[in-house]
């Protein structure tokens, strides 16, 4: 009779070049947990009984969200059968200089301030905000210009969903003006 032995545990090393040869295994993680939340919100979501038809408001979350499980899905079987995403191969990318985390963390701190502002100060002008610091992230520096710009787009922005499309998006104190 033969005895079995546990083969012993991989080094951390091992661990890790595997994590790192199987990285697209985290966007399938982000996919199957972006799918699981949409499908939780749509299937948790109060209808109105006077909804008509068999498609209402659940519809295109429901469809959205086993979307995004069937891709988490697919994704990983081919991750792990050995499939591996093609490194960027676009001219105007240089994939030898790190990624620029001033950019990035910059553009995280606008999103979020926008997001914040957007109800006291309205969508115009925290949507001017937004437009504006996005530019002098991406690194433009015309001072004379970009907040002019910026001001007109996110009032063109606003007037076509809150007027033309019916979306309401608050004014703030701008409300009676516009």
């Amino acid at each position: 009779m033969t005895t079995r032995t546990k083969p012993a545990p991989a080094p951390a090393a091992e661990r890790g070049s595997w994590l790192r040869e199987h990285s697209e295994l985290g966007v399938c993680a982000l996919l199957l947990t972006l799918g699981v939340l949409v499908l939780t919100d749509a299937l948790t979501m109060d209808v109105d009984i006077t909804q008509r038809g068999p498609v209402g408001p659940k519809t295109v979350p429901v469809v959205v969200g086993v979307g995004l499980l069937v891709i988490a899905a697919l994704l990983a079987v081919d991750v792990l059968r050995g499939g591996r995403g093609q490194a960027e191969g676009g001219e105007d990318v240089d994939l030898s200089e790190p990624a620029d985390w001033r950019t990035v963390l910059l553009l995280a701190g606008i999103f979020l301030g926008a997001s914040v502002l957007i109800e006291p100060l309205g969508f115009p002008a925290a949507g001017a905000l937004l437009f504006w610091g996005a530019a002098f992230a991406l690194g433009s520096r015309r001072l004379d210009r970009d907040p002019l710009i910026a001001a007109v787009l996110s009032l063109v922005t606003y007037a076509v969903f809150d007027k033309l499309l019916g979306v309401p998006l608050p004014g703030g104190p701008l409300m009676g003006v516009l």
